[in-house]
């Protein structure tokens, strides 16, 4: 029997923290790619460190690469300089990790023929899934965005930081922050929080005031205004009576948080998928996104069982829903449909997953080509996506995050 009163918790990390910084680099080549050729192949991994940082992987596409291996005039200088740009807009001028001065290496190369000729359409063959895997979507009414709250406002308590640093507003701060929410459930409905954790980077003397072994800490009136401004982000991101006198709240718990970024840590694509997703309110298939073209079922399939959920909870059908697909590489079809209600149906789950089974009825295939058709996936929408999650953000005029739309909402109705 599920449970009805609980704890549950979920974190966020800002767009400056190392494995994001990895993370928005890879979609930023992704995005290049697709600009030059929709039907580009990319799968891109980046290592981020002290004043480096290094791509590695497999790519395909008009305009940048061919299939021989030679590289289009200018490609790689724009490879660099969408990196460079990138790790400029988040943030990094300081000696460890500078835009301008860190050491780029492109280890990028042409795209395994055993693998196209599986993923490629040919003949009578139907393009086929770039990878088998399991890929999970979720949606809850907890949220007007209908994703779980924990992670809806770690995620907005860090927008909201980053947005301040960088209108000027909070000049304290630096790019790499973490945040964390737990929640009390009663009756599965979220009514307060139990505790709150940010741990910053900030500028010198932000940090703690204590005496340890001879060594200074910070100034206690920088910090107190350090310490003043996040509960003051936590108590306007968080609904009201959300934070009670009984609310444990840790501001830099470590004390001091100046070196940070990929200087303080090596960051790497693709470590942050629960933080990308639904903060693990719901299973995770284990694929990343970020760095990955939308054939890579990892990526497209898990938006579109985003999509499907969302839709699902937002046409009244649950409160909850949870959706698995399946697939093998180089096979167009899903191998399996799953769906999860969670106790929370107006109608019973084989219904749904009937109706998914035979897509088609809906206007598209769950195929990858059927996915990418439906949702527009061939464009260079992904930066936006590698930070603050994939999920529960507003669509974008230009197709940007189109799985998170509810057009699909009469049709399920109808379908059931």
């Amino acid at each position: 029997m599920a449970r009805s009163s609980f704890l549950f918790t979920s974190e966020s990390v800002s767009e400056g923290h190392p494995d994001k910084v990895a993370d928005q680099i890879s979609d930023a080549v992704v995005d290049l790619f697709l600009s030059k050729d929709p039907e580009a192949r990319v799968a891109c991994e980046t290592l981020t460190t002290t004043n480096r940082v290094v791509l590695a992987g497999e790519v395909r596409g008009l305009g940048m690469i061919d299939t021989d291996g030679n590289w289009a005039p200018g490609a790689q200088e724009e490879i660099q300089t969408v990196v460079r740009e990138t790790v400029k807009r988040i943030g990094y001028e300081q000696d460890g990790f500078h835009w301008q001065n860190l050491h780029f290496e492109n280890h990028l190369h042409p795209q395994s023929a055993h693998i196209a000729q599986g993923v490629d359409a040919s003949g009578n063959k139907d393009e086929g899934a770039g990878d088998q895997g399991i890929m999970f979507g979720y949606a809850t009414d907890e949220t007007p965005d209908l994703m779980p709250a924990t992670l809806y406002y770690s995620h907005k308590i860090l927008e909201r930081m980053a947005a301040d640093r960088h209108s000027g507003k909070a000049p304290f701060l630096e790019p790499d922050a973490k945040s964390q929410v737990t929640l009390a459930y009663e009756n599965e409905i979220p009514v307060r929080a139990t505790a709150l954790v940010v741990s910053t980077q900030h500028a010198v003397d932000y940090c703690t005031p204590w005496e340890s072994d001879g060594e200074k800490g910070g100034d206690a009136a920088k910090y107190a205004v350090l310490r003043g401004y996040v509960v003051g982000v936590f108590n306007e991101i968080l609904p009201q009576g959300f934070i009670t006198n009984e609310t444990v709240i840790h501001v830099n718990p470590t004390g001091r948080f100046e070196i940070g970024g990929p200087d303080g840590d090596a960051g790497v694509t693709g470590r942050k998928i629960i933080v990308d997703t639904y903060g693990g309110a719901s299973p995770h298939g284990g694929g990343a996104f970020s760095g990955k073209d939308p054939t890579k079922v990892d990526r497209s399939a898990a938006y579109i069982t985003r999509y499907l959920a969302k839709n699902i909870v937002a046409a009244g059908l649950a409160r909850r829903c949870t959706i698995q697909l399946s697939y093998a590489i180089g096979v167009a079809e899903p191998l399996s449909v799953y769906v999860d209600l969670h106790g929370t149906g107006t109608v019973d789950e084989s219904v749904i997953e009937a109706v998914l089974a035979d897509s088609a009825k809906l206007g598209f295939r769950l195929t990858p080509r059927g996915i990418r058709t439906h949702l527009g996936l061939n464009k260079p929408i992904y930066q936006r996506s590698a930070a603050y999650g994939h999920f529960g953000r507003q669509p974008d005029a230009d197709g940007g995050f189109s799985w998170e739309k509810t057009d699909l909402v009469g049709a399920l109705k109808a379908a059931v």
